[in-house]
């Protein structure tokens, strides 16, 4: 019983001591402005992804990437939470980066689409990729 107590009392102080309970969030995917990415892979090796970003305004902080996998394509994007204040400053070279492990698991190609934004018609672009994948030596 007094491990429950201490439990319950222990979640409630940590969940009054959260950052911005009075903020709004919305969330936003962000143009990959550049890539960090090698030419070929070899079969059962782990390689760092490095994508980099601007965020726009200093209400714009880094979420999460956004990691799709389909076959051997991969598509990925940087997701930002933007607070809903109306005292954000514009940060125009505030550039962020994200690095994350790659383990390659299977032969041929791996392509990788990096999100550029949306066109004039609405529909998302890419930035596209091919890395080759070669067998081990």
């Amino acid at each position: 019983m007094r491990k429950v107590i201490s439990l319950l009392a222990l979640v409630f102080l940590l969940g009054a001591c959260e950052p911005g309970n009075d903020s709004h969030y919305t969330f936003e995917l962000m143009k990959i402005e550049s890539v960090d990415l090698p030419t070929e892979f070899t079969l059962g090796q782990t390689y760092p992804i490095t994508v980099h970003y601007k965020l726009p305004t200093s209400c714009h902080y880094f979420n999460q990437l956004y990691y799709e996998k389909d076959l051997n394509i991969r598509t990925i994007a940087v997701e930002t939470a933007v607070e809903e204040r109306s005292n954000c400053v514009n940060t125009p070279n505030d550039v962020g980066e994200y690095t994350f492990n790659f383990y390659v698991t299977s032969n041929g190609s791996y392509i990788f689409r990096f999100y550029q934004g949306k066109d004039e018609n609405g529909v998302d672009t890419f930035l596209e990729y091919e890395v080759p994948v070669m067998n081990k030596k």
